[in-house]
């Protein structure tokens, strides 16, 4: 769910992998890894991505957590 919380704010603010991995200092595969949620990044990867989205680290997982409270409604 974190994964799909980063590329929901990645793609509002319309920035490619490339772009946000370049800001947020990850590699872009690394990053597919994290959207997919193939791999569990580090809390240090997790700030360095809200940093670079101009967003606090809390809302990522807020967002993850409505995304998956959603899900669970339907």
């Amino acid at each position: 769910m974190l994964g799909q919380a980063i590329r929901k704010h990645r793609e509002r603010l319309d920035l490619t992998q490339e772009k946000l991995g370049e800001k947020a200092d990850v590699h872009r595969t690394y990053l597919a890894d994290i959207e997919r949620g193939t791999c569990n990044p580090s809390i240090e990867s997790v700030r360095r991505l809200a940093c670079a989205l101009g967003i606090p680290i809390s809302e990522l997982f807020k967002t993850a957590e409505n995304d998956s409270a959603s899900r669970e409604e339907t």
